[in-house]
């Protein structure tokens, strides 16, 4: 907000030989700027789609069987055909929103439209938080559920389980599938909140300084 600052310090000294700013000029520089940031999230979600969809391709083929002899597969393939036409209708949604914010021709409309897009963002971090969490908590929980067939299938993909016994299998796979899943989603959180969180916070400012022009 640099440039905008020194753009209002101008505006409003009294005594200077340069043209005066107006609201109008106040406004296009927000308009502008709101409508870069808009366009970097929807660039951003995208990139996050791809790397998501690069993860799945290169999963390991001893996982993909692992799910396939534990019977997930089908769920595996049902759940991620589902959570990408979530994050496709985000994609649009976020599209729209830099549509609208770039074609926007008032202040009023402009703040609705910065309120909305904060919203969907929002929103968007809820669900991939929330959506990841469920997904740890049910693979964990059937695992669990079918240790004993769990352990059979990875004394025979994996040889260093062959010194546990079901135990002491359990005890160890648990405690790592869990700590695991806390270090996933303190890191996906933390990449929202830096990513994201810069962004919005620029889109906050905006409609902080829109306030001011339209009350």
């Amino acid at each position: 907000m640099e440039e905008l600052e020194l753009l209002k310090s101008k505006w409003q000294e009294e005594n200077q030989n340069l043209p005066k700013l107006t609201y109008d000029d106040i406004y296009r520089l927000l308009h502008k700027k709101s409508a870069s940031i808009v366009r970097w999230i929807f660039i951003i979600s995208i990139i996050e789609l791809i790397f998501w969809i690069l993860c799945g391709l290169l999963t390991p083929e001893s996982n993909v069987e692992l799910f396939h002899q534990m019977g997930l597969k089908k769920t595996i393939s049902i759940t991620y055909v589902f959570h990408y036409i979530i994050i496709g209708v985000f994609l649009v949604l976020f599209y729209l929103n830099h549509k609208n914010i770039k074609t926007t021709a008032t202040v009023k409309t402009l703040m609705q439209n910065i309120i909305k897009t904060r919203k969907t963002v929002t929103n968007f971090v809820i669900y991939n938080l929330v959506s990841t969490a469920l997904m740890l908590l049910f693979l964990n929980f059937y695992f669990f559920s079918n240790k004993e067939q769990l352990f059979n299938l990875l004394l025979t993909l994996d040889d260093s389980y062959q010194n546990l016994n079901l135990e002491s299998f359990t005890t160890v796979f648990f405690i790592t599938q869990f700590v695991v899943a806390i270090v996933s989603l303190v890191l996906i959180g933390l990449f929202y909140r830096v990513i994201y969180g810069i962004l919005l916070k620029k889109l906050k400012n905006n409609y902080k300084e829109l306030e001011k022009i339209e009350f």
